[in-house]
């Protein structure tokens, strides 16, 4: 069920999306070559605490950590590890905060150190077809429309978007009504309402799109090694332009 939040609610996820925004503020500081991605979650961690919240990701369905870091191939659900990250790669960093029982929910793709062109095109690509995405979150309109401008973006640029994840509605709980595919579906989708909140995020692969899931039953991987890249915000429909609850003007 699609819920509609109200003006207290709404204040909430307000507060949430600022400490998910800090969070990854802090991360990205961090990132550089010789840094592990458990220091990286730390970092994540001892941030959200600060701002009296706790980490949505950590204990959600078992997942271990306060921030999901997903290296290079991998795409969504990267364990946070004593891996050291090394120059040249770039990680996708998915982060959340909850206050007072409401949660905010974003990603970034960093580059650590000097990264390639097509590493630094992949992830401008895919921060842009959030963007593109993002023009269509207007009351009346329907969610197929965020995912025809997704995938029409991302298509034409030469990636290709994840099929097997999607974006969501996101509040109270990490995970609501409605989907939000990155991609064109047989079904049109609800209609986009004054009150909604949406996390948006295009998971965008190099290549083909085809994954596998690790031993770990998590971190999602491409099959053929193509780098990818995830970038996510939460967005409060309003009766204009949309608001943007983790990226504050």
């Amino acid at each position: 069920m699609v819920t509609i939040k109200s003006k207290s609610e709404i204040e909430k996820m307000k507060a949430a999306g600022l400490v998910t925004y800090g969070a990854l503020c802090a991360v990205e500081e961090a990132v550089k070559p010789g840094v592990t991605t458990a220091e990286l979650d730390k970092i994540a961690e001892k941030y959200i605490r600060s701002q009296g919240c706790t980490p949505s990701f950590k204990g959600y369905g078992g997942f271990p950590a306060s921030i999901c870091a997903s290296v290079n191939d991998e795409i969504i659900h990267g364990f946070p590890s004593s891996r050291v990250l090394e120059e040249g790669d770039i990680i996708c960093v998915d982060v959340g905060a909850c206050y007072k029982g409401y949660n905010g929910d974003a990603a970034r793709t960093f580059g650590v150190g000097q990264i390639s062109e097509e590493a630094q095109r992949l992830i401008d690509v895919t921060k842009q077809s959030f963007f593109e995405g993002l023009n269509y979150v207007r009351d009346n309109n329907r969610i197929r429309d965020i995912s025809a401008a997704i995938q029409s973006y991302v298509e034409k640029n030469g990636y290709s978007v994840l099929r097997n994840y999607c974006g969501h509605g996101v509040g109270a709980e990490m995970h609501e009504d409605p989907e939000i595919p990155n991609y064109v579906t047989s079904a049109r989708g609800i209609r986009i309402k004054p009150g909604m909140c949406l996390a948006i995020e295009p998971m965008v692969c190099q290549f083909d799109h085809q994954v596998y899931v690790a031993d770990n039953d998590w971190t999602v991987i491409t099959k053929d090694g193509g780098l990818t890249a995830h970038y996510e915000n939460s967005v409060l429909v309003t009766n204009g332009e949309p608001y943007l609850l983790t990226l504050p003007k």
